[in-house]
């Protein structure tokens, strides 16, 4: 189950909305195939393990290990449970139940009643952080949050008046890089509208290889112009807005109420819309939103070398420090939301 767990691995920010999914099949102790969901649309891990196998006589004296439930429901691809029972494999070694109401225990007892011999719960914790924004999404209903910032060693995340220079740089080449690679592994980025308007930011992984997140700005009054960097990909950007607009080439208008709540509704409608992980890189009062509301996760704080003295202080958070990483003079430092 461990190998399975590394397998999945390797689809990390390309099977979306699909789960990450390792397998393995062994026979007489010795793995005979293995494979992993490589892309939302392409075969799952337990086909692409069964097809790895160079003698298919085996599968019916083999068990198949698989990190996540396999599915009984027609999607994109078909159900990897009928895969399973059409090849005979008698035994199945399942790490998590799939939380999504379309499987939901169903590909387990379609196993069962095909008289495959299937054990559950096998590394479930593991197998459950595996695949954390997916669980999130299916039994929260919103998406996996992600807070991260930039902060001085005395605790500010910018000056209080900026020079010519946009961004104002806090941490190194070597953290922004980190930053671009965490930004391929999730669905969606946001921020607000003085981030963008003070920062301009482009919100991309161009220090990183992989697919740039779906774009998220908060802009109460459309202060942001459609010439910003943020809008120049092809994907458009989710705006949330007090203001009636017509969508364009660039941009999705989704009107909220500014005099509620903010972080909540964002949820609801990133949810709705199926994104099932967000990285929140706003300024303070946007990351203050979403943890006096209790909507986050994970918090990554990147800590540079240098002082302001005065400027915009941190966000205040109360999480539990997982870890603390030096990134040459940098220190990156890993909080988890508390458990309730």
């Amino acid at each position: 189950m461990r190998r399975c767990i590394e397998l999945a691995k390797l689809g990390l920010g390309n099977t979306y909305p699909n789960p990450m999914v390792g397998s393995v099949i062994v026979y007489k102790k010795k793995i005979i195939g293995e494979g992993w969901h490589r892309e939302a649309g392409q075969p799952h891990a337990e086909v692409n393990a069964i097809e790895s196998v160079t003698d298919n006589s085996l599968l019916k004296k083999a068990t198949i290990y698989v990190s996540l439930e396999p599915c009984s429901h027609f999607g994109k691809t078909p159900p990897c449970a009928d895969r399973i029972i059409s090849e005979g494999i008698p035994k199945v070694v399942i790490g998590s139940v799939d939380p999504n109401p379309k499987v939901a225990g169903n590909g387990i007892q379609k196993l069962i009643d095909a008289g495959c011999k299937v054990k559950s719960g096998i590394l479930k914790e593991e197998c459950d952080t595996l695949n954390k924004r997916f669980f999130t999404y299916h039994q929260l209903k919103r998406p996996y949050i992600i807070l991260k910032w930039a902060e001085t060693k005395d605790g500010f995340i910018a000056p209080l008046k900026r020079d010519e220079q946009k961004p104002v740089w806090i941490t190194n080449e070597l953290s922004r890089q980190r930053v671009h690679k965490m930004r391929a592994e999730e669905q969606a980025i946001l921020i607000g509208t003085n981030t963008a308007l003070e920062d301009n930011p482009s919100l991309t992984v161009r220090d990183w290889e992989g697919t740039s997140p779906t774009k998220i700005l908060i802009d109460r009054n459309l202060k942001v112009s459609e010439d910003f960097k943020i809008f120049r990909d092809e994907k458009p950007v989710l705006v949330f807005t007090s203001e009636n607009k017509k969508d364009t080439n660039h941009s999705l208008y989704i009107k909220v109420d500014f005099e509620r709540d903010l972080a909540p509704q964002i949820c609801n409608s990133l949810f709705e819309r199926g994104i099932q992980s967000v990285i929140v890189e706003g300024g303070a009062q946007t990351l203050q939103s979403f943890i006096d509301m209790d909507l986050w996760d994970e918090a990554f704080v990147f800590q540079g070398k240098g002082s302001f003295e005065s400027g915009v202080a941190r966000p205040k958070i109360e999480g539990t420090q997982i870890s603390e990483e030096k990134i040459e003079d940098d220190l990156l430092i890993h909080y988890k939301k508390p458990a309730p």
